[in-house]
């Protein structure tokens, strides 16, 4: 792939549709190495799947734990609550004008009521109320409300749950300000004087995965990895001519071709040697040399999911057939720090805890890093706890909740080393990789994590 600032030059016209074909060619060779997953089609059925067993054995379990007898969910068209993917089928993209979700636990042995006010049925899984004054029209706007007061009236619950909770705010707090005081209005001060924040209630919803998940979403990681391979390869890098943005707009054509997503840009940068400004995250935006440090950040979104992961490569230097000792020692003392947070994560521990003895172990063991890992799921960065931000390594509100099982982490953190062969220079390992914590309570790599640099020839 050849640098935009070529396409400056004389026939850069021909330059550009030369450079487009070399794309084309390239993505037809490779096409064959990564793993495909299943078409669109396909995939609708399957999260299809999964949105009814969440429903039917994930909320009521959360609903109960959490003392909420109702969960009301309501939201407006392009205004919708965070929680709403989870709640609806894979080929409903928006509330339509309004939808009100109504969730009433009746009990263990009758299980949770599921109700929607406007919207559909979401293939059957919701039981779709129409105006009480018309049963042939569709309910939208005013009688919405109206319909509301009377499901609640008839089944008279003790404690309503909205999502309004001010500590949880980023999955929590979803309710827009404008539905909440209709709601309010709508039910008037005997059932508004029941409403409270609903917790972690649409948090852990959010945050638990189900096992059927696990062999599709390795799936996707197979799929990062094999394009992250590559991309830090001479397929799509030449030294001296390729830079790190056109490693990171391949990747993200890609991606695209393959019919996911991107949930950020993909970024790569470089460390080199007798540049130490370039710091441990490394410069961007420039050519790519003979003996450079390669960095990527890749996140695919697909099936309802999203990855999330960040590897190195090195570029072999004439006459070398494998990265410096010292850089690989740094790479070990990367996936050292990994081994040391994983050890740490066990169900029932707040991110702050964990992150507390993650970095004692570190500092013990003369290790310099930081830590910053993040749930993921249904989105990137995932509801749940954080175990440190990059720039709050001494505490951070949200690392107060606890870990559960059935959760999926990104172990995001670098280590940084002195490197002999670089005059000591101090050269950064960020590495991301996907975790569970499974059923069991135990800490697994979703995909074999990298222990190696990818080598450009």
């Amino acid at each position: 792939m050849r640098s935009p600032s070529l396409l400056l030059r004389p026939r850069s016209h021909w330059l550009l549709l030369a450079g487009y074909a070399i794309c084309i060619c390239s993505s037809r060779a490779i096409a064959q190495d990564i793993p495909a997953l299943p078409s669109l089609r396909e995939q609708a059925e399957i999260r299809q799947v999964w949105l009814q067993q969440r429903l039917e054995t994930v909320l009521p379990r959360l609903m109960r734990e959490n003392h909420i007898d109702m969960w009301i969910v309501p939201m407006s068209e392009y205004d919708e609550d965070p929680v709403f993917p989870a709640l609806v089928s894979p080929n409903r993209f928006a509330a339509r004008r309004r939808t009100i979700f109504v969730f009433y636990d009746r009990g263990e042995d009758l299980g949770v009521e599921r109700l929607a006010l406007g919207g559909g049925s979401e293939g059957g899984l919701y039981r779709n109320l129409k105006d009480p004054y018309d049963e042939t029209r569709i309910l939208y706007l005013e009688p919405q409300w109206e319909v509301l007061r009377r499901v609640v009236e008839e089944r008279q619950p003790e404690v309503i749950g909205i999502n309004t909770s001010t500590f949880y705010r980023k999955f929590g707090g979803g309710l827009a300000s404008g539905e909440h005081e209709l709601l309010k209005r709508a039910l008037g001060p005997k059932w508004s004087a029941r409403l409270v924040a609903a917790g972690l209630l649409p948090v852990d919803y959010l945050a638990t995965r189900i096992p059927e998940m696990m062999p599709h979403y390795r799936r996707m990681m197979q799929v990062a990895h094999a394009l992250i391979a590559t991309a830090f390869s001479n397929q799509v890098i030449t030294s001296g001519e390729t830079t790190t943005t056109d490693v990171e707009w391949w990747l993200r054509q890609q991606v695209h071709d393959r019919a996911m997503g991107s949930w950020f840009q993909p970024s790569v940068s470089v460390q080199r040697r007798g540049a130490a400004e370039s710091g441990i995250f490394g410069m961007s935006d420039v050519v790519i040399e003979r003996g450079d440090v390669l960095h990527v950040d890749f996140g695919i979104y697909a099936m309802g999911l999203a990855t999330d992961t960040q590897h190195m490569g090195y570029v072999l230097r004439e006459g070398e057939s494998d990265a410096p000792a010292g850089l690989k020692r740094a790479l070990g003392v990367g996936n050292r720090l990994q081994d040391i947070l994983m050890s740490q994560m066990s169900v029932g521990r707040s991110g702050s805890e964990v992150q507390t003895a993650a970095l004692a172990q570190m500092n013990r063991e003369g290790i310099t890093g930081k830590i910053y890992t993040h749930p993921i799921g249904d989105y990137g960065h995932g509801p749940g706890t954080t175990i440190g931000l990059i720039d709050r390594q001494d505490g951070e509100p949200r690392s107060s909740i606890r870990l559960i099982p059935n959760t999926w982490y990104s172990i995001e953190l670098y280590a940084a080393s002195r490197v002999p062969e670089w005059d000591d220079q101090e050269v950064g390992m960020p590495l991301e990789e996907d975790a569970a914590l499974t059923a069991e309570g135990r800490m697994e790599w979703i995909l074999e994590r990298q222990t190696k640099f990818h080598l450009v020839r």
